[in-house]
């Protein structure tokens, strides 16, 4: 197994695991939040797979300038359901891991995403692979202490 398919393996197995948390929170539990600052459980779910869609254009701009003329599919809807959330992100989520795949792995290290514009930082491509996963891993995370705080049964994640 190579660098890429070591990096798609996980981001499969980073998504299967957010998807048995995501469908594990009842319906009626998906507005909640903890706090009038922090984000609901739906809005964390949209957040990871709305910042997957922008995540995947700033890796192809090689930076912030990825997102100039985007078009966000994600602003203008309504979070109806999980389910409904997974159906309209799975196009996206295809094109994400059909553009992993077209890396070569030597670009992983050459290639750089300058995000110094808007404040961040300049990562390597492989680097800003491997932050877009942790990324999904620490909002799980969350998802999972909010179904703790709520008294709720989580999903058994480590197989």
């Amino acid at each position: 197994m190579n660098a890429i398919d070591l990096i798609i393996s996980n981001f499969e197995e980073i998504r299967s695991r957010s998807i048995k948390v995501w469908r594990a929170i009842p319906e009626d539990k998906l507005h909640w939040k903890p706090d009038p600052d922090a984000l609901t459980c739906a809005e964390i779910i949209r957040h990871l797979l709305q910042g997957e869609f922008l995540f995947h254009q700033v890796l192809k701009g090689r930076g912030s300038k990825g997102l100039s003329n985007v078009v966000n599919p994600f602003e203008a809807r309504a979070f109806l359901s999980v389910e409904d959330e997974l159906a309209f992100a799975q196009p996206y989520r295809e094109e994400f891991l059909q553009y992993i795949q077209t890396i070569r792995e030597d670009d992983l290290e050459q290639i750089k995403i300058d995000l110094l514009d808007v404040g961040a930082y300049v990562k390597t491509l492989g680097g800003m692979l491997l932050r877009i996963a942790y990324h999904e891993s620490v909002h799980t995370g969350q998802l999972l202490d909010y179904m703790r705080t709520l008294g709720l049964d989580r999903p058994h994640i480590w197989d």
